[in-house]
């Protein structure tokens, strides 16, 4: 990689509210971005700001391929490029940077002994900014040319020689203090030679240096360093934890002499590297989050798992036997959706380390379904049981099938869709729900009053259902993972009096974004209003984690669809992401099509977490939905003692529990050993050439269908 890059870029400032076009150089060597309002006064040194690189992260929006942005000492930077070609070019420069520089600090933390090939790295730099000034004296340069170049070559070699001696006095105290050695006979003397090398270079420099003896001792003035590594406060990417760590940047290249330019064309002198990223307007940069602490707890011991957690036993038949248990309707369920979660709202500073070494083991655009991340950002359930609050309006999902005519039910479809995600969200700060063990299940269901039924109707089961415990006037819902990689939840959801049913499936396919995640939900729903032998298909939104290194937060982007082909009814929405300069959060413009229209009868725009308004064909508007006002009707699930050993409370109640006292440690081992008990039943499968049988769903093409649906049931009825 070259040891300069540089070209134009336009950056967002809050002053103008707008980008700018700005000069950029990236110096590999230092870490620093820097930047000017254009070439000419790069050329004059001019300098607007600039942004360190060590320990910054690059972000990139998933959705536009020429803007990114790069996370550092609490502030954040967005750039502009022309296209995604050269948004590319910068980011892999950008990341070979922060990457070099990261690693340096992580080895001066964790105190890492350099070793001979860095010894020998810094001295073939020495060697080749000595050949530099050789050359130059040679070819005899003019005066103005010569007076451009020497203070960078001088300062920079220099340094390089520091370098040296700094690095031998460190194997040195180690090798000393450890009692061993650390080089083999011929590797010492190697070592040995090299050193000699190395003085009898700098004697010979002397007499080279004291040519430029004024300006070099000015250069020494603004850009000195001891001997021995300085050792100052260096601000992290993680906010105010100011940690000591030697300062190694230097400002010359530290590559081997063939990746040096030449001397016709050696860039300008580097400014020194600074303790903050900065801008001469400090109004420049924008959407910066602050930081704050959060206490931790002390810690509690986990009960281990059983060993037949994962067994598979017939399912109809734990089902019922596990409902003859004598409780009454009062003991029956758990208390788990009542729970406190304002425990749920930290931040992730505490963990910050870890953050920061999983991001230095992912890069942009990586699929993140295989990585497993630290067990401190994950919610207190599963994805299975968060895909129940798709029906956390029950009353709204069956008031599809009460409508008469067709219009009216695709109103009511995408009424009940439109409500159906705010719900997810349980605190303040987003986590992330467990990833569902293979096999793993989740059964619920909503109670929902009515005034035409008969009371002894109210409570009678539905032996033949999803949730054979529940009444036939209740919304049921079951879901299980049904496939790990890639990872697939297939969940199905019923109503028997009002002969309305929902299948869906959905494949999440996460990806690393810098700052953000996004998770791609592939698959889709489809609605059965059965008296009317309709079926409405529908699409999921991607969610997006952002902010993953303060306090986190999601929302939803890309555009969804639902569609009717017996009536020919359809709708279009559209969740907007936030654009960074400007804008709301959660946006949502949604419009509805009659049969063969080209225009809506229907215009909805909103918020998909608040209040969504309609603008009808006829000039009406009206509010279409009001999540903040109504009521959210809670599921009911089995207490743990009467669930199965697959079922997802039950599977995760060690994670849970330690989780709720925030003892991650223990929460972490017990996810762990979820884990490794999957990975053995995995292999014991596949050493028995054996293929994993699903326990409720079946594929269909590429759909994942409930084995029992309501819809085969009435037909096997004659219904």
């Amino acid at each position: 990689m070259a040891s300069i890059m540089e070209g134009p870029l336009s950056k967002w400032t809050n002053v103008m509210k707008g980008w700018q076009y700005r000069w950029f150089v990236l110096d590999y060597n230092a870490g620093l971005l820097s930047y000017y309002t254009s070439k000419d006064k790069m050329m004059r040194g001019s300098r607007r700001g600039c942004v360190r690189l060590r320990g910054a992260v690059i972000g990139i929006d998933d959705e536009d391929d020429s803007t990114f942005t790069i996370t550092v000492d609490q502030k954040t930077f967005h750039f502009q490029a022309r296209d995604a070609d050269e948004r590319e070019k910068w980011i892999h420069a950008l990341e070979g940077t922060i990457l070099r520089h990261t690693l340096q600090l992580r080895e001066a933390e964790t105190g890492l002994v350099p070793s001979v090939q860095d010894f020998d790295k810094k001295l073939a730099e020495a060697d080749a900014y000595l050949q530099i000034l050789i050359d130059q004296l040679k070819v005899g340069l003019s005066g103005a040319t010569l007076h451009r170049h020497r203070d960078f070559v001088c300062s920079s070699m220099v340094e390089s020689i520091k370098h040296c001696i700094v690095l031998l006095q460190i194997a040195k105290v180690n090798t000393l203090s450890a009692r061993v050695i650390l080089l083999s006979p011929s590797g010492f003397q190697a070592a040995v030679f090299n050193v000699m090398l190395l003085y009898f270079k700098a004697s010979v420099l002397k007499p080279l240096l004291s040519l430029f003896a004024e300006d070099a001792s000015q250069v020494c003035k603004s850009d000195q360093r001891p001997s021995t590594l300085s050792v100052g406060p260096v601000v992290t990417v993680m906010g105010s934890l100011q940690t000591p760590t030697p300062n190694s940047t230097g400002s010359g290249p530290s590559g081997s002499s063939s990746g040096i330019a030449s001397p016709a064309h050696m860039p300008l002198p580097s400014h020194s590297v600074p303790d903050f990223s900065y801008s001469s307007s400090e109004d420049e940069f924008y959407d910066a989050d602050e930081f704050y602490q959060s206490s931790t707890s002390p810690k509690h011991s986990a009960s281990p798992l059983t060993n037949e957690a994962l067994k598979r036993p017939n399912t109809t038949e734990s089902l019922n036997s596990s409902m003859s248990n004598g409780t009454t309707d009062a003991d029956q369920f758990d208390s788990h959706d009542d729970r406190d979660d304002e425990g749920e709202g930290e931040s992730v500073e505490e963990h910050k380390s870890v953050i920061m070494h999983l991001l230095s083991q992912v890069r942009l655009g990586m699929d993140l379904t295989k990585v497993v991340l630290p067990t401190f950002i994950l919610e207190r359930r599963s994805l299975l049981e968060m895909y129940a609050d798709f029906f956390a309006h029950p009353d709204l999902f069956v008031s599809i099938a009460e409508q008469l005519e067709a219009r009216d039910r695709m109103v009511y479809v995408v009424k009940w869709y439109l409500s159906a995600f705010h719900a997810g969200r349980k605190g303040s700060v987003a986590k992330k729900p467990y990833n569902p063990i293979l096999g793993e299940v989740f059964y619920c269901h909503w109670d929902l009053p009515s005034e035409t039924e008969e009371p002894s109707t109210l409570t009678e089961t539905v032996s033949e259902g999803p949730v054979p415990w529940s009444s036939t006037n209740s919304v049921c819902f079951v879901a299980e993972q049904v496939s790990h990689h890639p990872p697939i939840s297939a969940f199905y959801a019923e109503c028997l009096n009002q002969k309305i049913q929902f299948n869906a499936h959905i494949w999440t396919k996460s990806k690393f974004l810098g700052m953000s995640i996004g998770v791609h939900n592939i698959g889709q729903g489809c609605v059965s209003c059965l008296e009317h032998d309709e079926h409405y298909v529908l699409t999921f939104p991607n969610g997006y984690g952002r902010s993953i290194l303060t306090v986190p937060w999601v929302e939803l982007g890309g555009e969804c669809n639902i569609s009717c082909s017996k009536s020919g009814y359809s709708a279009n929405i559209v969740f907007h992401t936030k654009p960074f300069y400007g804008g709301k959060k959660h946006r949502i413009t949604a419009e509805i099509f009659a049969p063969n229209d080209k225009k809506s009868f229907c215009s909805i725009e909103g918020e998909w977490n608040g209040v969504m308004y309609a603008k009808w064909a006829t000039g009406e508007n009206t509010v279409f939905i009001d999540t903040r006002r109504i009521g959210i009707i809670k599921k009911k699930v089995r207490k743990l003692e009467d669930q199965l050993d697959y079922e997802s409370r039950r599977l995760w109640r060690d994670v849970t529990l330690n989780l709720k006292r925030r003892d991650i440690d223990a929460a972490t081992d017990a996810k762990h050993r979820l884990e490794e008990k999957q990975r053995a039943e995995a292999r014991e499968r596949k050493e028995n050439e054996q293929q994993w049988e699903t326990r409720l769903f079946h594929e269909d093409g590429e759909c994942w269908v409930y084995d029992e649906p309501l819809l085969k049931r009435l037909a096997s009825q004659g219904h």
